[in-house]
């Protein structure tokens, strides 16, 4: 059954707030992903809903992060993690669970990570992440 216009909106919502607690956590270093995001979306007085729907994508990413990055990294020729940009790491990561979990239609899973790019980083990234997502849907089947 299709997502009524509310519910995309919502996921859209819990996707750019777990793109910004990867963001945070990264950029504090030492914090744990879980305390980042708490602290982040406390600041922000998330609302219940969007945080319902924005912890589960956060907990795949920690629970599975050496996987996605390694996904990522054997996406992107020639690129080390540290080399792609923060922004683009963490929508990376988001998108790189999403497809891994396959709840969420590849091509969705794709086209959220590509808004996000779009909204959060810099002109022109939005085709590095298009073609490292579009590898990993391949490489996982999904595509």
């Amino acid at each position: 059954m299709p997502l009524t216009r509310s519910e995309v909106r919502l996921r859209r919502q819990a996707r750019a707030r777990t793109l910004q607690a990867l963001y945070a956590w990264e950029a504090a270093g030492s914090q744990s992903l879980g305390d980042a995001a708490m602290r982040l979306w406390d600041d922000l007085a998330l609302p219940a809903e969007v945080r319902e729907v924005a912890g589960p994508m956060l907990r795949a990413v920690e629970a599975h992060r050496a996987e996605i990055d390694e996904a990522i990294v054997a996406a992107a020729d020639n690129w080390r993690m540290e080399r792609i940009g923060a922004i683009e790491r963490a929508v990376l990561r988001l998108a790189t669970a999403e497809l891994m979990k396959g709840e969420v239609p590849p091509l969705v899973a794709i086209q959220e990570a590509l808004h996000l790019t779009e909204r959060f980083a810099s002109p022109g990234s939005a085709r590095f992440v298009n073609g490292v997502l579009d590898t990993i849907a391949r490489r996982l089947g999904r595509l």
